[in-house]
């Protein structure tokens, strides 16, 4: 699929088929994310991959209730590790660099899903040390995205967006 078309095919989805991703797919998205930038190529973030069932009600519990979670065949979890980070660029690396590290890294798994024909959601609604206690995290990890992935059982209509000139100012 053409990347400005991945980009227009991306929306977010609640409602997934009963249906297995298969392995290839998988793999691909794990490439993906795997190639996203990161401060001095430090990739300090984790990624957990989460398809027991069991796992994922306890997610939907630590997500406020968000029951969907429960439905996706494949749960991704992207935690920032803020001591790979600070090894090198000490508080700010730890504050910052990590997280973006990781929801870089989350974005580039929802276009690649998107480019696979599934689809997903960013969930950022969550309590994060249970979700740190459920995916058995490393002190120093910092949950930053919950990313359910699955084959779509809704297509919603798009939404309208801001106006270009709303978000880019030209500074000259």
């Amino acid at each position: 699929m053409e990347f400005y078309e991945v980009l227009k095919k991306r929306h977010s989805v609640r409602v997934f088929q009963d249906k297995e991703i298969e392995k290839e797919k998988m793999e691909r998205i794990t490439s993906a994310f795997f190639l996203a930038p990161s401060a001095g190529n430090l990739q300090a973030y984790k990624v957990y991959t989460i398809r027991s069932k069991e796992m994922k009600e306890e997610l939907v519990i630590a997500a406020l209730d968000q029951s969907f979670l429960a439905d996706a065949p494949v749960v991704l979890v992207f935690c920032a590790d803020q001591q790979r980070s600070a090894m090198k660029y000490s508080e700010r690396g730890a504050d910052l660099y990590s997280i973006q590290d990781a929801t870089i890294a989350a974005a580039y798994a929802q276009l690649a899903a998107a480019a696979e024909g599934l689809s997903s959601v960013w969930v950022g609604a969550f309590d994060p040390l249970e979700v740190s206690r459920i995916v058995d995290a490393e002190p120093y990890t910092v949950p930053v995205a919950i990313i359910p992935i699955g084959y779509p059982a809704e297509m919603p209509q798009p939404r309208e967006r801001r106006r270009i000139e709303d978000i880019v100012k030209s500074i000259d």
